[in-house]
């Protein structure tokens, strides 16, 4: 069952929405700019063999604190107290695009704290040849093609679409440029934060997974990862655009349970 709580951090400064299910290792669950939708499916089968917690990080949804965060070195500070607050001194850490960007930091400066890392699709690296997409300007058009595979598909077209109802769409809408705005705080105009000069720190041994059409973040960057975290591995998957775990979730959670459990 999925307990869902909003947990209180330095003393109330921050309070953050945080799902949580499962038994086993911990595994923190870090979201991309897009944010959750809420207990997704990906996440229900990971939570058969993980504890997953699955914060939503403060400005997104109803966490709240983000007035206090200027940069990703604040975020990771932050992300020290809360697993502190949870009591969970290590815990695996898969992360998603800004997620992931976050994931390495966090890695890098508390190598303490991350038993095994999984980055998917991240953000952080820049590469002058191969720019990462400027998705705060894109169209709804232009973004679903740059996230998916085939944005005809089913999963694409349910993500993507707009609810019926007038109040829900305007509340989808506000929603939607809430993250946006807290993810600009992190990612705009360029997500190069300085990761580059603290990557070489990583100790976790380290899972980079990309999708093969990843039309946000080119996949070139799962080897420009690679090389700058020693002893990492690469999967690149198919038929997959910048949200391999809406596209190939058994693919993507068979990748991940074995990793983090092998």
């Amino acid at each position: 069952m999925v307990q869902e709580q909003m947990v209180a951090v330095r003393d109330g400064m921050f309070n953050v929405k945080l799902r949580t299910a499962g038994s086993g290792d911990p595994l923190l669950y870090l979201h991309g700019a897009g944010g959750l939708r809420g207990w997704e499916p990906f996440l229900a089968e990971l939570a058969k063999r993980f504890r997953v917690y699955a914060p939503a990080h403060p400005g997104f949804e109803t966490s709240t604190g983000i007035e206090h965060l200027d940069d990703i070195i604040d975020l990771v500070v932050f992300y020290n107290d809360f697993l502190d607050t949870l009591g969970l001194a290590s815990t695996h850490v898969v992360g998603h695009s800004l997620g992931g960007m976050l994931a390495a930091e966090l890695a890098a400066l508390s190598p303490h704290r991350v038993r095994k890392l999984v980055l998917v699709s991240a953000v952080g690296l820049w590469l002058d040849a191969h720019p990462v997409a400027d998705f705060f300007a894109m169209t709804p058009e232009e973004l679903a093609r740059a996230l998916w595979f085939n944005p005809d598909s089913e999963v694409a077209r349910a993500m993507m679409a707009l609810p019926e109802d007038e109040q829900a769409q305007l509340e989808a809408f506000l929603l939607r440029n809430q993250h946006l705005a807290t993810a600009g705080k992190f990612l705009w105009p360029i997500p190069d934060k300085g990761l580059k000069k603290r990557i070489h720190r990583i100790k976790a041994p380290t899972l980079i997974l990309w999708g093969q059409a990843d039309g946000i973040v080119p996949p070139v960057y799962a080897q420009e990862f690679q090389r700058r975290i020693a002893g990492s591995q690469v999967v690149v998957m198919p038929h997959c655009g910048h949200l391999p775990m809406y596209e190939a979730p058994e693919a993507f959670v068979q990748l991940v349970s074995d990793f983090l459990s092998g």
